[in-house]
């Protein structure tokens, strides 16, 4: 293919993952990852390609204009895979500015980078952006409604949902407005290797390493699409190679699961493989704590449009993704220790979790 990608937030969970996938498929590629390295985005994701002659890492902010624009031409990019954005449910609840900032002004930053770029350039057809979503975006299902569709009406209930929604909706109007040749993807929630410790599944995994709370909202009944990253990750492949300009993609890993099921699988996952747990069995450190305001009840993914259009389906299920997992973070038990003492995830685990209690 010999194609040129820029990949925002690709030192991030979901986008080191995707840098991997792509690197290691399209050898001949040449990647430039630009990531502004907030506490989520740790350059340790990406060390295995360091110094490897088509992998470039540069530092910097997808609102600063500049560097986007520089980047776009001395590296002739034809195609953006853009994951950058603040992430976290909670944290925009407590400060939804940065949210706002990066996900809605840097979106529009890139975007507006990225029309200028490619009118210069005659339009290329082959050109592509591609903007990651989520399925947060459409609001919260009862337990009897059908899945969210690619028609669903968006209806965000948090900040940070709501900041994503308006992305969403800009990268939609430059390709309405401008013909940009854009796709966005709205998909449900990942797990895998290099999560930061704050989400479920890493937070849970790790606290049952350290014999710690296993922190779990309201009564734990809430359900979410689990789908494992590098079931995304071939997604985003065959979207950014097959997938049609202005369209949108609902991308679901067909995993239904309540919260609280998820850890119970966890703990008995660990207790299997960790005979000299600190606490055992670990379900004896399930703490239940106050709901997190307008915590949605249910997200589930209708991901037939990906599948009838480009043929793509998730491969693996929440029992090997949850495997898989566990037994990531119990071989790169110094990755995670060294977050642990880090001010971000210091600071959101004394002024939320622990107020929740």
């Amino acid at each position: 293919m010999n194609r040129r990608l820029l990949v925002t937030g690709g030192a991030g969970f979901i986008g080191a993952n995707f840098v991997h996938h792509w690197c290691q498929l399209y050898p001949s590629d040449r990647v430039v990852v630009l990531d502004a390295l907030t506490y989520a985005g740790n350059r340790r994701n990406l060390a295995s390609l360091e110094g490897k002659e088509n992998f470039r890492f540069v530092k910097g902010d997808i609102c600063d204009r500049a560097i986007v624009d520089q980047l776009l031409r001395s590296e002739e990019i034809e195609a953006i895979a853009h994951f950058a954005a603040e992430s976290h449910v909670d944290r925009s609840i407590l400060g939804p500015a940065a949210f706002i900032q990066t996900n809605v002004v840097g979106t529009f930053t890139l975007l507006e980078a990225f029309r200028e770029y490619w009118e210069a350039k005659a339009k290329p057809s082959s050109y592509r952006f591609l903007h990651v979503s989520t399925d947060e975006v459409y609001g919260s299902l009862g337990p009897d409604d059908p899945a969210f569709s690619e028609t669903t009406p968006y209806a965000p209930n948090s900040p940070y949902s709501a900041s994503k929604a308006g992305s969403d909706h800009l990268v939609r109007a430059y390709h309405h407005t401008y013909k940009l040749p854009t796709i966005i993807t709205n998909c449900s929630n990942n797990y895998g290797a290099f999560q930061f410790p704050e989400k479920l599944i890493p937070l849970m995994c790790i606290n049952i390493l350290l014999g710690k709370p296993l922190p779990i909202y309201g009564n734990g009944k809430n359900v979410r699409d689990w789908i494992y990253v590098s079931d995304h990750c071939q997604a985003l492949d065959v979207v950014i190679n097959h997938g049609n300009p202005g369209e949108t993609y609902n991308i679901g890993g067909n995993n239904e699961v309540e919260n609280i099921q998820i850890v119970q699988t966890l703990c008995q996952m660990i207790d299997e493989l960790v005979p000299d747990l600190p606490v055992s069995p670990a379900e004896k450190l399930i703490t239940f704590v106050k709901d997190r305001p307008g915590h949605d009840w249910r997200y589930a993914i209708n991901a037939n449009k990906i599948k009838t259009q480009l043929g793509w389906t998730p491969s693996v299920t929440i029992t090997e993704g949850l495997r898989l997992t566990v037994e990531w973070y119990l071989n790169h038990r110094d990755w995670w220790e060294s977050l642990l003492s880090e001010a971000y995830y210091d600071y959101y685990r004394k002024n939320y979790l622990q107020s929740q209690n």
